[in-house]
């Protein structure tokens, strides 16, 4: 099978028509997006309006008071988790790269959230341990040889009834077929994908929102 790799999985006038009836950014946010665009190297790192309106929906819906957020890019995830926050909530959000610190405490600061968010800066593998708490919801949208890794560490972390978000679950559409020798990104993600599909612990769902996004409630 032909090798490929898919960067849409709607078709654009769908996902322009879906844009446009989904409620906008805030001003800051919409800066945000726009100076990350601009400024740094990889923005499609970012989560973007669209998923970012879905997570902050989500966050709506759960009404948590504990949030974890694994891979923290320049914060705009963050922010649209923590306004989902029960009033004395708190959202902890782990970051490997210390050059994005000011970056981060700058735009939740802008966002008048810097007493919801907390940052972590330093190996996510190392930092979950010392958090000693339950959360009612985490995303995951970082390095992707770890994700299983991350998966493991926070489900016991998770309450019952709590949802857990992975982003970038179907790589640019390279999980669908088979991966060239070496990939182990995709290798990764793709056990992934069929572990937490039989995993008892959770039931999931699987959708094909920008680069793939798993939803999983626990049981």
């Amino acid at each position: 099978m032909e090798k490929k790799v898919i960067t849409e999985f709607i078709h654009p006038d769908i996902d322009r028509y879906s844009e446009e009836h989904t409620s906008p950014e805030t001003d800051m946010m919409a800066q945000l997006n726009r100076w990350t665009h601009v400024k740094m190297a990889r923005p499609r790192m970012l989560s973007g309006a669209y998923q970012g309106k879905l997570l902050e929906i989500l966050s709506a819906m759960v009404q948590p008071s504990n949030v974890l957020e694994i891979g923290a890019y320049v914060g705009y995830s963050a922010i649209c988790l923590a306004k989902g926050l029960q009033p004395n909530g708190k959202l902890h959000t782990v970051e490997v790269d210390e050059e994005l610190e000011d970056i981060i405490l700058k735009a939740v600061g802008d966002a008048g959230l810097s007493d919801k968010i907390e940052l972590h800066i330093g190996n996510a593998l190392e930092i979950l341990p010392t958090l000693n708490q339950m959360f009612d919801l985490v995303f995951i949208d970082a390095d992707k040889i770890n994700y299983k890794n991350y998966y493991d560490m926070v489900i016991p972390m998770v309450r019952q009834g709590g949802i857990v978000v992975l982003d970038n679950i179907l790589w640019s559409g390279k999980v669908v077929y088979p991966q060239p020798k070496g990939d182990k990104e995709t290798a990764v993600l793709k056990e992934l994908n069929d572990y937490i599909q039989s995993d008892p612990r959770v039931e999931n769902i699987l959708l094909p929102i920008r680069d793939g996004l798993m939803i999983c409630i626990k049981n």
